[in-house]
């Protein structure tokens, strides 16, 4: 089933959104993150994103205290990223009751790592797949590498992993509509559940991946435009294809 889910940015306590993942370049949009996570229970999230943004820059988690707190205040499941550099920090996320924690740089740097979190962890651990213009991001999108997007994909997906969510950090926070034809390439690359973020705007960028029909195409992260009210939660809910 295609699903919508909302995404919280953490960034010195608050929610916030970047623009392009830029830290110079963010929005407050809460004081309290815990009552934004229910806010969008509210509006029938069936799954939450959380990003650790401190976390995603200096290296290991950072806002756990707060995650813990937004597992504990609602009923669907929260997946995070951000920071998870170690079996150590992915081990402290999972006992915060999370439902996925989300690798990024880790599986660019020690991809050998993946068959063996995937083994001890199945489901419980997905990679987020960042990409500008076809190459990998890592370090908090701050470092572009010369590993192609769809190559990852693949060695993520032979490595056991079940979920990537992949991100087009050019179109992120920038409302103007979604790679298309990334998410296709990156679908028919692997077998693994894909999951698409990054420019979703309005209500034609979800039917528009929709329109995708891949099997594998599991979801999409929206934020900003949740945020900025060009998109209503409600709504996205009752689409149909």
């Amino acid at each position: 089933m295609f699903t919508v889910i909302p995404a919280i940015d953490l960034k010195d306590g608050r929610c916030v959104r970047l623009t392009q993942g830029k830290a110079d370049n963010s929005k407050v949009y809460s004081e309290d993150p815990v009552s934004m996570a229910l806010n969008w229970v509210s509006q029938g999230a069936r799954y939450l994103h959380v990003v650790d943004l401190d976390g995603a820059f200096q290296g290991h988690p950072i806002h756990l205290d707060i995650i813990s707190k937004i597992v504990k205040a609602i009923s669907i499941p929260v997946e995070v990223g951000g920071g998870l550099r170690t079996d150590e920090d992915l081990a402290k996320l999972l006992e915060c009751g999370v439902a996925r924690g989300i690798l990024g740089t880790r599986a660019v740097k020690n991809p050998a790592d993946l068959k063996r979190l995937a083994d001890r962890y199945e489901d419980k651990v997905a990679v987020g797949l960042d990409a500008r213009k076809g190459y990998v991001q890592i370090s908090g999108w701050v470092s572009t590498t010369q590993i192609r997007a769809v190559d990852l994909a693949v060695t993520i997906d032979l490595a056991g992993i079940k979920t990537i969510i992949y991100t087009d950090t050019e179109k992120d926070g920038m409302m103007a509509g979604t790679n298309v034809n990334a998410v296709d390439e990156i679908c028919k690359a692997v077998k693994c559940d894909v999951i698409a973020s990054g420019g979703v705007t309005y209500r034609d960028d979800v039917i528009t991946l929709l329109n995708l029909r891949r099997t594998n195409l599991a979801g999409a992260i929206v934020g900003k435009a949740l945020y900025e009210g060009t998109l209503n939660l409600a709504d996205l809910n009752n689409i149909h294809v």
